[in-house]
């Protein structure tokens, strides 16, 4: 399995909500909401690299109010 953390940008406005949509998604471990220049984070699991691809890209990135994300593959 590979895990990775996703910073998201979300609307303003729109972050708690964001992540009670995101805490839906399959393949999502843990969010957390925070101030800074990113409003949450996600930790988010996969059997490969490409599945940590395809859970952003097809999933996280279209929740409603998701402007951007950064994403950190976890490496030990």
């Amino acid at each position: 399995m590979v895990r990775a953390y996703v910073l998201l940008a979300l609307e303003p406005g729109k972050a708690m909500d964001g992540v009670r949509r995101i805490r839906q998604e399959a393949g999502v471990l843990q969010v957390d909401a925070f101030t800074g220049e990113y409003d949450a984070v996600a930790q988010v699991q996969a059997d490969d690299v490409k599945g940590i691809g395809t859970l952003i890209v097809d999933h996280l990135q279209g929740v409603s109010g998701v402007v951007r994300t950064v994403t950190c593959l976890a490496v030990g």
